[in-house]
């Protein structure tokens, strides 16, 4: 029974270490996403996007490998949606010309997410400063 004060002290330290973070990041705020820009290009005859936005908010990542395995395995290069559009699988080509700025659309929710896709390991953005000043002519 003597110990009854050291084990509530002991207790009470267990419960601020353990919960230290939410406090921290109740107190310090924590970072709120930035919505990516909308803003397309109105590039004609692609004034919608291949599926619904909150499709493509979640499922984006799948459908981009989806649309990778069947170009590059079974060299199919058009995916036609459910209500009959067709569209070119390609990222650069499909999807940044309703989408251009990548810094604003593509890199607002995946810097929040803490993700790094590996798609530009790969492919070139288009409005990279390096690629657009390979375009510039000499």
């Amino acid at each position: 029974m003597r110990d009854r004060g050291r084990i509530l002290i002991g207790l009470l330290i267990f419960l601020i270490l353990m919960t230290f973070p939410v406090w921290y990041n109740a107190l310090n705020g924590v970072s709120v996403m930035q919505e990516p820009e909308l803003a397309t290009k109105n590039v004609p005859g692609k004034d919608k996007c291949v599926n619904t936005a909150e499709y493509m908010r979640q499922n984006h990542m799948n459908l981009l490998n989806q649309w990778r395995d069947t170009v590059v395995r079974q060299d199919v290069r058009v995916y036609t949606t459910v209500d009959g559009r067709k569209f070119n699988m390609s990222l650069t080509n499909t999807c940044l010309d309703c989408h251009p700025n990548r810094e604003n659309f593509c890199n607002r929710c995946h810097n929040y997410l803490a993700v790094n896709p590996y798609c530009w390991d790969c492919h070139v953005d288009p409005q990279d400063p390096k690629v657009l000043a390979a375009k510039e002519p000499r």
